[in-house]
């Protein structure tokens, strides 16, 4: 977790369509050199992601393949470690299994995001069925057979309690709050502290920031693409971030979202959604979050940026595009000048 090195570079790639077209993209990524290609779950709104990494896992060689993230409230902890092992079998080395609260998986079917104590008490049980130890399940005590190759577990996080707990028992965290410079210093050593108080080495814990990307030399013009994602940040506990930043946006805690399909950071109409998040952030509020939080701007200026995080302590990075139900190949080909001029890819 020491700084320095300029991070690794992922993308997500939302399964938005058939399994063999997600490959199809993923291979693109790993032809322009990048390093990781991470794959969201949520059932409803795409396709299901065990089964499109097991189509990414057969169509790449080098490219490191991670869920960012599935959850263990949908889908039950012996159902993800079998699943995991079966993607670590035809990807030995390359996957990672990020792991999160819920979110878009479970508010959809009307269940509740992970507690902290549930979320540990089912990682720990993904663990040992991993390792091939057996687990108690009240009237029986049952094992995973085949346990198969090691799965580093990576815990999305944002919150200090979860963030904590990342250094405390994960092999790496998805850092959710963006790259505003502040915000990363003090998620990074909430991770420092859970790791110091197990007894673990900081640096042997991976940090991955996630950030919305766009390539562009005329920020102001496009930044307002942004507005759907920083209302969402600022309605669940994210003010006092923007705030730090000097971005003061007022959104209410409960509003009618049924004009947006599902939700605002995952609309189907994202037309719509920047319309709706107009009401409570303005267009200089967009600009402002654009250049804190994002990486929005021109290759040469997100180069400077990749190698800003570096300094900051983030070994990788995963870049998302605004929008969930196209495939980045825009952004992944605009990014393609930034992984040439670096010299530790391929």
């Amino acid at each position: 977790m020491s700084g320095g090195a300029v991070p690794s570079l992922g993308i997500r790639l939302p399964p938005c369509d058939r399994a063999d077209r997600i490959a199809d993209a993923a291979a693109h990524a790993e032809r322009l050199g990048f390093d990781n290609v991470w794959l969201p779950d949520s059932q409803l709104l795409w396709r299901d992601v065990f089964t499109a990494l097991t189509a990414v896992a057969l169509r790449t060689e080098r490219v490191g393949l991670g869920t960012a993230v599935t959850n263990l409230v949908t889908r039950h902890p012996a159902v993800v470690a079998s699943a995991a092992r079966s993607i670590a079998e035809l990807a030995p080395g390359r996957f990672h299994l990020g792991v999160g609260v819920g979110n878009s998986s479970v508010g959809p079917v009307g269940l509740r995001s992970s507690t902290r104590a549930e979320l540990t008490e089912r990682l720990t049980q993904v663990r040992a069925l991993l390792r091939g130890e057996e687990w108690d399940y009240g009237s029986t005590r049952s094992r995973l057979r085949d346990p198969g190759p090691a799965v580093p577990i990576h815990l999305a996080a944002s919150g200090p309690k979860n963030l904590r707990y990342a250094g405390e028992a994960a092999d790496g965290v998805i850092l959710l709050s963006g790259i505003a410079p502040a915000n990363l210093a003090d998620s990074l050593d909430r991770v420092r502290e859970g790791a110091r108080s197990a007894g673990r080495d900081p640096a042997d814990i991976q940090v991955t920031a996630s950030a919305y990307c766009h390539v562009t030399d005329d920020v102001e013009r496009d930044a307002r693409i942004l507005k759907p994602v920083c209302a969402t940040i600022a309605r669940y506990g994210g003010r006092t971030s923007l705030a730090l930043a000097g971005i003061e946006v007022d959104v209410p805690e409960r509003f009618d979202e049924g004009e947006v399909y599902p939700d605002l950071i995952h609309a189907e109409d994202w037309d719509l959604a920047v319309e709706v998040a107009g009401r409570w952030v303005s267009d200089e509020a967009a600009v402002k979050f654009a250049r804190a939080f994002c990486l929005f701007g021109t290759t040469g200026e997100i180069g400077a940026r990749l190698a800003e995080l570096g300094a900051l302590g983030v070994t990788g990075l995963l870049v998302q595009h605004v929008g969930s139900y196209s495939l980045p190949y825009e952004l992944m080909d605009a990014l393609g000048d930034v992984l040439a001029r670096s010299g530790s890819r391929a």
